[in-house]
């Protein structure tokens, strides 16, 4: 089963550093944010550069 995390907040600081931490350990990554679509599709491009799964 694959390991999934939501990431509140994931567009920018904290957030986004966890959700890049995560998708390094092995975790699918949902990325969720209040307003800055572009910030939080920035974090999803990084993943995906890097082989993770995220929306």
């Amino acid at each position: 089963m694959e390991k999934v995390l939501v990431v509140t907040g994931g567009s920018r600081g904290i957030g986004a550093a966890t959700a890049l931490l995560a998708g390094k350990q092995g975790y699918a990554i949902c990325v969720n944010y209040l307003r800055n679509q572009a910030a939080a599709q920035h974090v999803v491009d990084e993943l995906e550069k890097i082989g993770v799964r995220a929306i």
